[in-house]
């Protein structure tokens, strides 16, 4: 079991509770914290943060946990999507009058209360419009801070020659399919590669050319995106039962080779 940081005790409740969450699957997949970024897609870097309560989780990073840990992630995503709104209200600043500090009192007279009233109303609006304003700044901040750390992870993982890994918010790029014939095998024109190994979430043209075979032997892998998602995940998976292969849905030089020998079905 990891040893875990005390979370900081300003946290809402319902996030405290979602990191709770998060670190008990963790615990249970006995993975480390740069395994789990391979898994999920996030940045080590990106789960550091989430665990120790500095950053919450997107919605993707929270299933991709729950279905690394063996958990059905629907309960978990409601318990996100409640940490989601306390998050965001813990980030606004409070626009409440400090206890004890001296109210101011409307004018008295008949003629100056309904403008009193008016100018309450304006001072509030304003303050809510500043207060929503400051939170969508938070968040987005949130958010730009994430993706920085994942690109920058992604890069230096395809400069070390490992297939990068992304979250399912990046712009997919559309792959054509050159199905070709050569000594037995066939080929995509997206890769010749026989024992790259890819698993869920990794990107990339070797993805596109496993998506391309799946689809020729009659096994749809959804679109030819370069996208390592569920269902290319379950056509994957598909393909290793029908050849009697370990069926763990990541695609090493056993699954390769039923892909560019074997015919449709």
């Amino acid at each position: 079991m990891s040893r875990w940081k005390e979370l900081p005790a300003e946290l809402p409740t319902e996030v405290h509770q979602l990191i709770v969450r998060l670190r008990r699957l963790k615990d249970r997949s006995e993975l480390s914290t740069r395994q789990l970024a391979t898994k999920t897609g996030y940045s080590a870097r990106s789960w550091q943060r989430y665990l120790n309560g500095r950053s919450l989780p997107p919605r993707e990073a929270v299933e991709a946990t729950a279905r690394v840990g063996g958990d059905d992630p629907t309960r978990l995503l409601v318990l996100h999507e409640i940490a989601a709104e306390r998050w965001a209200q813990g980030r606004v600043v409070s626009t409440e009058t400090p206890e004890g500090a001296p109210a101011m009192r409307a004018h008295t007279s008949t003629g100056a209360q309904p403008y009193g009233r008016y100018l309450r109303a304006v001072i509030t609006a304003g303050a809510v419009a500043l207060v929503l304003s400051v939170s969508a700044v938070l968040l987005l901040a949130v958010r730009l801070a994430d993706a920085r750390a994942e690109l920058a992870d992604a890069r230096a993982a395809r400069s070390a020659g490992d297939p990068a890994t992304v979250s399912g918010s990046l712009v997919p790029v559309a792959y054509t399919c050159r199905l070709e014939q050569r000594d037995g095998r066939w080929y995509a024109g997206l890769s010749r590669t026989t024992d790259a190994i890819l698993a869920y979430t990794y990107v990339g043209p070797e993805v596109a050319e496993a998506q391309c075979l799946l689809r020729r032997t009659g096994i749809p892998p959804g679109d030819i995106d370069g996208i390592f998602g569920p269902k290319t995940q379950r056509a994957v998976e598909r393909i290793q039962k029908r050849d009697g292969l370990v069926v763990d849905g990541v695609i090493g030089p056993h699954t390769w080779k039923s892909l560019r020998e074997a015919a449709p079905k």
